[in-house]
């Protein structure tokens, strides 16, 4: 078993809006930086990108009804991460959970860094919500 922490933070909007404005993997690099740092590219199942350390693909949850939003990301070593995402309602609004595995090798450091990483995209995904964004989700 791998240690995990799981992080998340509320958004003042609808939880099955937000999920379906943000559930398509083209949406993520608009708040997912330690995803992507480049559009997100079809390849059959996947999607290729380029991650912050070189090339990646990602293996998406198919829509659905529960806000679930997992991905599988393959960094080239034949290991692929899960990263547990989901939208769950919190009232009137929604509450965005993304747990983060401690990778075997990964020492404290870097996964500090992976913990600041997730926080801010996090915040950088309700800013671009609440602000807008130009995304049409009612409040």
């Amino acid at each position: 078993m791998l240690p995990a922490r799981t992080f998340s933070i509320t958004i003042a909007r609808d939880w099955r809006a937000l999920y379906e404005a943000i559930w398509q993997p083209e949406f993520f690099p608009r708040w997912a930086s330690g995803l992507a740092e480049s559009d997100l590219r079809r390849d059959g199942e996947y999607w290729l990108a380029d991650g912050p350390e070189g090339p990646i693909r990602i293996r998406f949850t198919p829509h659905n009804d529960y806000g679930v939003m997992d991905h599988h990301v393959d960094l080239g070593e034949g290991a692929q991460v899960h990263v547990p995402l989901r939208i769950v309602e919190n009232g009137a609004g929604a509450e965005v959970m993304l747990t983060l595995f401690r990778q075997p090798g990964m020492d404290d450091e870097r996964f500090a860094a992976d913990i600041r990483w997730i926080n801010r995209d996090l915040k950088a995904l309700k800013n671009l919500i609440e602000r807008g964004g130009g995304l049409d989700i009612g409040a």
